[in-house]
């Protein structure tokens, strides 16, 4: 387990999937559109886990976190 973790945003990777397969479904080539990467992250902190590791978590870190689990 671990106290913190920064990854790709999983609802916009759906959204992109869902517009590249609908231009397809339009008829357009999948060779032919731009080679698309995720934009959005998370930033996730487990204080708990932090805390059990006897890591301190920085007050100015969990301000900037998008989810802080206690």
């Amino acid at each position: 387990m671990s106290p913190a973790s920064y990854g790709i945003n999983y609802p916009d990777v759906y959204r992109q999937v869902g517009l590249y397969t609908g231009n397809i479904l339009k008829g357009a080539k999948a060779a032919d559109l731009p080679a698309v990467q995720s934009t959005r992250f998370e930033f996730a902190i487990n204080r708990q886990t932090a805390t059990l590791l006897g890591i301190e978590v920085p007050p100015k870190l969990i301000a900037i976190a998008d989810e802080v689990i206690d």
